[in-house]
Formats: C-alpha cells, sequence, structure tokens
C-alpha cells in the first residue's frame, strides 16, 4: 500500500521527494509540543502585514519549554503579564523566581511602558467562590461592586462593596439583597462624611440595613401571585413568604477605612500581620445579650437541633423573617476601623465555611495563596455543582483563596452552601514579594 502511495505521488508530481526522517521529525515536533504550557490572551485586533496577509496581536505563551530559550522581548512581555494579569498558571516563589530568572537571562533594556507595573494596585483584588455544597438549593447571594460610590468633587477610585447574603426559607430575600442593599446604603453615605464621622457612618449602615428589610417584605407584596411563583418555589408553600429570610455582612472598604456591617451569622475576618481578628460576632440566640433581648421582647429560645427562636430559627438577627418579628430584627452591628499597612486581606463568608472551619485557619489559607498563588483552579475535581466565581475585575488569586477554603469546607463535610469573598487588602503586593525573594 506504501509503494502505491508512493508510485501515484512520484506519478502525479515529479518534484516530490519522499523523506525518510520525516516520521521522525513530526514525531519529534509533538513530543515537543506536549512539553509547553499555553495560556490565552485577551482578543485583539488583526492588522494586515506587509505581504497583505492578516496577522493578530494574539499570541500563544510558552512557558517552562526546556527545548527552546525565550528571546528578550519573550521574556519582557511574560514578566510584564505576571504582574498585570496575573494570567499565567505558575504559582507563588515559583512564579517570582521564574520571573527573575527570566529577566537575568534577557539581553537589552526593558521597554518604557514596563514602568506601569508599579502602579497597579490601584484597583481593587477581590475573588468569590460560591457553591451550593451538598444542599438541595442554593440560597446564598453574593455581590462585588468596586467603586460603588465616591464623594462628590473627589477623583480618586472612591469606595468598594463587597457582600454575602446566606438566605433560608428560599433564595428571593438573599437574592433581593444581593440587588439592592449597595443602592441603598450608597444613597446613604451620600449624607454622611465617611471618613470623618464615625458615629454618623453606622447609623447609615443601620438605616441601610432597616430600608433594605423594609424592601424585602414590601417587595413581595407588590409582585402579583402569578409572576413571583413562576420564579420563587416557597409561594407553593407560603404565599405571603412571610417564613423566608437572609444574612447580610456587608463591608465598605475605603482608602482609609474599613466598615463592617453584619446581621445574622454570617462572618467577617481580617488578617493583619498574620493574626485572624474577626470583626463580626454571631447572632446566635444563646448569646447572653440576645437570649436577654428576645425574652424581653416576650420571645423564647428553644433548643431543638440547637438553640432557635420560638424553636425555629438558628439565629437572632435577620433581614425578614416577618413572622418572628420582634423578635428577630434586621439591626446590624457595625464596625469602623482605620487601615492599616499591616492589613493583608480580608475573608466574607456564610456558616456554610465558619461552621467547619475556624478563623486562624481561614486567614492562613488565604495568606498562603496570596504569597503564592497556589490553590486549585475550579471545583470539578470535587464533584460539586452549582459553583460560580468568575466575576468580572476579580484578582487571580484572590480566586484561588476563595476556591481553595471552599474546597476545605466541602471537604470538611459542611453540610451548608458555601460562598467566600476574599479581599486583597494589601497595597503592591507583587512588588513586594519580588524583593523579598
Amino acid at each position: 500500500m506504501a509503494g502505491i502511495c508512493c508510485g501515484v505521488v512520484g506519478e502525479s508530481d515529479t518534484t516530490a521527494q519522499i523523506e525518510p526522517n520525516k516520521t521522525r521529525v513530526s514525531r519529534r515536533r509533538r513530543m515537543e509540543i506536549r512539553q509547553l504550557t499555553f495560556m490565552a490572551t485577551p482578543p485583539t485586533l488583526h492588522h494586515e502585514n506587509n505581504h497583505g496577509s492578516i496577522t493578530s496581536d494574539v499570541k500563544r505563551r510558552k512557558v517552562e519549554s526546556p527545548l527552546s530559550t525565550p528571546s528578550p522581548r519573550e521574556c519582557i512581555n511574560a514578566a510584564q503579564s505576571s504582574f498585570e494579569s496575573q494570567a499565567l498558571p505558575e504559582t507563588g516563589e515559583r512564579l517570582a523566581a521564574s520571573t527573575v530568572a527570566d529577566l537575568s537571562s534577557c539581553d537589552g533594556e526593558a521597554p518604557a511602558n514596563m514602568k506601569m507595573v508599579e502602579g497597579v494596585d490601584e484597583a481593587p483584588k477581590f475573588g468569590m467562590t460560591s457553591v451550593c455544597g451538598r444542599r438541595r438549593d442554593m440560597e446564598d447571594a453574593v455581590a462585588m461592586q468596586p467603586a460603588f460610590w465616591k464623594p462628590e468633587g473627589e477623583m480618586n477610585s472612591g469606595c468598594d462593596f463587597y457582600g454575602v447574603y446566606d438566605g433560608h426559607g428560599c433564595s428571593h430575600v438573599a437574592k433581593k439583597c444581593g440587588a439592592l442593599m449597595h443602592q441603598i446604603v450608597g444613597a446613604e453615605l451620600n449624607t454622611v462624611d465617611v471618613d470623618k464621622d464615625d458615629e454618623a457612618l453606622k447609623q447609615a449602615m443601620e438605616r441601610s440595613f432597616s430600608k433594605m428589610d423594609e424592601e424585602a417584605r414590601e417587595s413581595r407584596s407588590r409582585e402579583s401571585p402569578d409572576k413571583s411563583s413562576g420564579s420563587c418555589r416557597c409561594e407553593l408553600q407560603l404565599p405571603q413568604c412571610d417564613a423566608v429570610g437572609s444574612t447580610a455582612v456587608v463591608s465598605v472598604i475605603t482608602a482609609k477605612k474599613i466598615v463592617i456591617s453584619n446581621c445574622g451569622d454570617s462572618r467577617a475576618v481580617l488578617c493583619r500581620s498574620g493574626v485572624a481578628i474577626p470583626l463580626t460576632s454571631d447572632h446566635k440566640p444563646d448569646r447572653p445579650d440576645e437570649l436577654k433581648r428576645i425574652e424581653e421582647a416576650g420571645g423564647r429560645v428553644i433548643y431543638w437541633d440547637g438553640p432557635r427562636v420560638l424553636g425555629v430559627l438558628a439565629m437572632s438577627r435577620a433581614i425578614g423573617d416577618n413572622y418572628l418579628k420582634p423578635y428577630v430584627i434586621p439591626d446590624p452591628e457595625v464596625t469602623v476601623l482605620e487601615r492599616s499597612e499591616e492589613d493583608e486581606c480580608l475573608i466574607l463568608a456564610s456558616d456554610g465555611l465558619w461552621d467547619v472551619v475556624s478563623n486562624e485557619m481561614a486567614c492562613g489559607v488565604a495568606r498562603m495563596c496570596l504569597r503564592s498563588g497556589a490553590a486549585g483552579r475550579d471545583l470539578e475535581g470535587m464533584g460539586v455543582e452549582g459553583g460560580s466565581g468568575s466575576s468580572e475585575g476579580s484578582d487571580r488569586r484572590c480566586m484561588d483563596a476563595s476556591t481553595l477554603l471552599t474546597k476545605l469546607a466541602l471537604a470538611r463535610r459542611s453540610c451548608d452552601n458555601v460562598s467566600v469573598v476574599v479581599v486583597d487588602l494589601k497595597r503592591n503586593r507583587g512588588i513586594v514579594d519580588l524583593a523579598e525573594l
């Protein structure tokens, strides 16, 4: 058969020659390709070269190739991309070490646009992962709004907003909080001096939670039963949806301050100088001050699979839950603290994480990921459905931290939805990491 093929080629094209080493060369080329790793860069405009053919500026970047030496220009591009977008799949010290090695092996001077790397910390760095876990339904909601509000006349990037909402009974209250809370908070911030008056700032956050509670209650009454029953499963059991609510832990981060408002048992933890600092206190019915408040209002805390308000709800504060008022209230506890150069990261998460992972362990995992970038890239290997985490403007290392914390919670048999937000508070982290090597 090979002879026939060769004969056909020879008859049709007298110039064709058989290369005896062609198969060996092709095989060597395939083996070389297998040893390369490619990362797709963002799409760019195509242009026409001098020969009239259309080419693209998009190139696949080669990483850790033992068979070839990168050109000086490729070394500079790889270093610049690793700082600006962190798109390369290398991690931590390995990333920094390989970048330094590439730069040291390059000939020539760096281009002028390399100076832009020093200002990458102006944009907020954050990452989120939210999974259904072992629950039948997903009732958590997460909101991330960079630069959601800025004072009039200010030219800076403004304030950033992050929120985690853990719904119970159904998901519509948590989703409503995720869609509206930052808008309500932004409107209230217009009435206060954020950087100077902490007490007025706390009152603004309290008003925001109260308005959100009213909005959650009134929005269901405004909707027609036919419309809401098609998108909300709780309508089949309780047309008024009074037995539905949500926790809320919200963070407003300015250039100088961190503001945390909490209602329920979701939690915010700050990592400062390697120490885990809880910024919230869980609103549990058996907490002494909460137990006293409930009893003074005429309610009772009944121990049924843990302490519960009237034997039903396992938290003493929440947005919604109209049938348990006035025992369950939407009033948040607000914490305002000054930012420090020692601040490393902020973790907001639902109790699906905190029930099985301590504050110290969560901060340790987040610090490891932010300093080294080492973590799993997705949740497919865990066999978990309903996971999400990709968000516009998110940072790869923060995404890795939130993903690894979620995996840790699932590995420790968390039975609830798990939602984690990690915010990197360290300024010039990329430059500092290189300087430490």
